[in-house]
């Protein structure tokens, strides 16, 4: 877990302070499969300014992310820049939006805080490459370096009773 402690900046109304930390991020597991982020140690900007008795943080980093493809399992990686911005009024109730998730007791867990903006920027799937066709839902091979298809398959017999009921209609 890595913070800073907003004590020991003394931050004033109009005051700006930049910071610059690196932060450990563990792997994300997504659908079963493991992806890690590179560095191992990932320097994170935070600048906290002080504004009308509360607090504003912006983060920002850049992530890149190795693991398996979606689709097809293959070698796959994601590069991504993230900004995010926290909003912390002390004075605001507990369950306040106004109140930031990520501050407690005036410290400020900056691992926290930089792995959610990450996820939230993560694509909906990680592929290998953007037209990647996946694996054969038949015979499991990589459609990427063997395209095929299987037409002389036997329709599966569970169907049989719905293939009845077409000619019906």
């Amino acid at each position: 877990m890595t913070t800073i402690d907003l004590r020991r900046l003394h931050i004033r109304p109009g005051d700006v302070r930049e910071e610059r930390l690196d932060i450990e991020l563990e792997p994300f597991v997504l659908g079963g499969q493991r992806y890690e982020a590179s560095p191992l140690h990932l320097p994170v900007a935070v600048r906290i300014s002080q504004a009308s008795g509360a607090t504003v943080f912006d983060l920002q980093l850049d992530v890149h992310l190795t693991g398996p493809c979606m689709r097809c399992l293959a070698f796959a990686e994601v590069e991504s820049r993230v900004s995010a911005r926290e909003f912390n009024d002390p004075d605001a109730p507990k369950v306040d939006e106004l109140r930031s998730d990520y501050v407690t007791d005036d410290h400020l867990d900056v691992g926290a805080w930089a792995r959610d903006a990450i996820a939230l920027e993560l694509p909906e799937q990680i592929l290998c490459r953007s037209d990647c066709a996946g694996l054969c839902p038949a015979c499991g091979k990589d459609l990427n370096v063997e395209p095929h298809e299987h037409t002389d398959r036997e329709p599966d017999p569970r169907w049989a009773a719905l293939g009845e009921l077409r000619g019906e209609l």
